[in-house]
């Protein structure tokens, strides 16, 4: 049986090696998983709860190593691992808060208010999470803590390279006194994967990654006929309008492209810039992106580590080649270090077109693609003129307009205004078109895998 061996990215260190499982074993824990939830389905909302504050508890209990883990295996900045755990342990705990209200009974009329129904959310059973890398904890735990708060079983297939996350996670779930069986880790191929998918027991398939990915786990799970949510990647483009405040732009455009090492899906990515500002914002932006320096993840002082692999490296590089091949210009960056490690440079790319990897792919790294627009409605022209729809953000000094322009033009699940980040455990987050479908977050996610059971009673 072939083995997963996780390697540190900012070393090339092998870390260590597990055993792949077969099939059977595999769905040995899934129909163990099933069991569990047969009785944790039994329990109300306002039972579940405290079993979400433990974990919380646990995790912040664990926050150091947890990080370092995280750093080891992805090499995700420490603080930026210590600022996961934290929003991990707080959608655990605003799940737990706010379940029992989002999934209580709710009482209706039918017959013209003549008699009284009930519309109830109860479980569906056991819940197939496929997760990436990029957040090791953060991606598991927003699926996982939705589901249990329903009253659902979880099975995560964790990426490979963050294997010992996914399996220090469930040791912690347990550690926190959740029933041992009712949230599983396997390690398993893509064949294996689309089994489970298939699998009876198996009620709804969760998976965040590629559009790619997404469109062939959708497919199978369609075949069998289980529901799916999909948060898949995008190409974020953020506005900086006629009216923006140049400081204001230039300090989010810098965070929003590097933060996470340049690999969230909701990372700026693309800056569409007015002509009217587009030599101020360029200049500026340029030079503070040339003061991002590399370095070891570990160390607190540094601001971008390494992309989480060698492959990550390698495909990230040959984005950029090809689309300086096609006429876009290296801004700054670009240049990859003469250092062990998968680091790629801060990077921003200028004259940047249609038919450009830089324009119409995701580049999962620390590289921004500047397009210049004419104008304020050219702006949004460009910024919709993507496959993908998950996220973007505006920089305008007109509030009001600029909120406008989010809720009516913007084509995207979520919106920032003169600021950037990643998730919030209030806000609902997913995206639309090649984004993917449904939602999680701010109650959202608790009700993606549920039976809305309609109850009618005769007065």
């Amino acid at each position: 049986m072939s083995k997963i061996t996780t390697t540190n990215p900012a070393t090339g260190e092998e870390l260590q090696s597990y055993d792949r499982m077969s099939q059977q074993e595999a769905f040995d824990k899934v129909e163990a998983c099933h069991r569990a939830f047969l009785d944790w389905r039994e329990k109300s909302p306002s039972d579940r709860a405290p079993y979400l504050k433990k974990i919380a508890e646990k995790l912040r209990e664990h926050a150091d190593d947890i990080a370092q883990l995280m750093t080891r295996e992805v090499g995700k900045l420490l603080r930026d691992g210590k600022e996961e755990v934290e929003l991990c342990a707080a959608i655990l705990e605003f799940t737990a808060e706010s379940g029992p209200d989002e999934l209580a009974d709710e009482e209706r009329t039918y017959e013209g208010g003549d008699k009284r129904g009930v519309v109830t959310y109860q479980p569906i059973g056991v819940i197939y999470s496929i997760q990436p890398w990029n957040f090791p904890m953060y991606q598991p735990i927003r699926v996982l803590a939705a589901n249990l708060m329903a009253g659902n079983g979880c099975v995560l297939k964790h990426a490979e390279i963050c294997t010992g996350s996914a399996l220090r996670l469930r040791e912690i779930c347990i550690e926190a006194g959740l029933p041992e069986d009712l949230f599983q880790v396997i390690l398993i191929d893509h064949d294996t994967s689309d089994k489970i998918i298939e699998h009876p027991k198996v009620r709804g398939v969760t998976m965040t990654g590629s559009d790619g990915a997404g469109a062939h786990i959708g497919s199978v799970a369609a075949k069998a006929l289980k529901k799916t949510v999909l948060e898949l990647g995008s190409n974020d483009a953020y506005l900086v309008l006629e009216d923006a405040d140049i400081e204001t732009a230039v300090k989010w455009s810098v965070m929003g492209r590097i933060y996470n090492n340049g690999e969230t899906c909701v990372n700026a990515k693309r800056f569409i810039v007015t002509d009217k500002v587009y030599d101020d914002f360029v200049k500026a932006y340029v030079a503070e992106m040339e003061k991002i320096t590399l370095g070891d993840p570990m160390d607190d002082e540094v601001k971008l580590g390494p992309l989480s692999s060698d492959e990550q490296f390698k495909r990230v590089k040959e984005q950029v080649e090809k689309s300086v091949e096609k006429g876009a210009k290296i801004l700054c960056g670009g240049n990859v270090p003469d250092r062990d490690g998968a680091f790629y440079p801060a990077t921003v790319l200028g004259d940047v077109a249609p038919g450009m990897p830089a324009y119409d792919d995701e580049i999962f790294g620390p590289v921004a693609s500047i397009i210049r627009a004419k104008d304020d409605e050219d702006a949004m022209r460009i910024a919709n003129d993507s496959r993908y729809g998950l996220g973007g953000g505006i920089f305008s000094t007109n509030e009001d307009r600029a909120l406008k322009l989010a809720r009516d033009k913007f084509d995207t699940g979520m919106v920032r205004i003169n600021s950037f980040g990643a998730a919030d455990p209030n806000m609902p987050f997913g995206g639309v078109k090649d984004s993917g479908y449904g939602r999680e977050h701010g109650g959202f996610g608790m009700k993606e895998f549920v039976n809305a059971k309609a109850i009618f009673l005769p007065s």
